[in-house]
């Protein structure tokens, strides 16, 4: 066999790194994974932060923000269903998704604006 024949055979295909995003896609994904974060709780997060988070500085931010936010609003959720014994818990969980609707617009809006934002009441799982 030639040298030719050996090198026209199947070539294994190059590593091609994902492209950076533009600042209006950025914009536009951290928005989506912030209002992701209201139907899905936190998977849209989640998924947005493992998919997104080499693509921008600022996409990366914002999804491990929302994931954030939503790992601690799900820690509100278990405990509002372990205190829903003695009654409290239904009040819990009520409170815990109002604040979830609300904090993810206003997160949403700020993310479409360009503009960081950081959830109040949530812990640092994520960087």
């Amino acid at each position: 066999m030639t040298d030719s024949a050996e090198n026209s055979g199947s070539s294994s295909p190059q590593y091609q790194p994902t492209p950076p995003l533009n600042a209006a896609d950025e914009r536009l994904w951290s928005l989506l994974i912030h209002l992701g974060g209201i139907i899905l709780w936190f998977l849209a997060p989640l998924i947005g932060y493992l998919v997104l988070k080499d693509r921008g500085q600022y996409v990366r931010e914002q999804t491990a923000t929302a994931l954030n936010f939503q790992i601690t609003l799900a820690i509100g959720y278990a405990i509002g269903v372990v205190t829903s014994i003695i009654g409290i818990g239904l009040l819990i969980i009520l409170a815990v998704q109002v604040l979830n609707i609300v904090f993810s617009i206003i997160a949403a809006v700020a993310a479409n604006k360009g503009e960081g934002y950081r959830y109040p009441l949530a812990f640092t799982f994520v960087r």
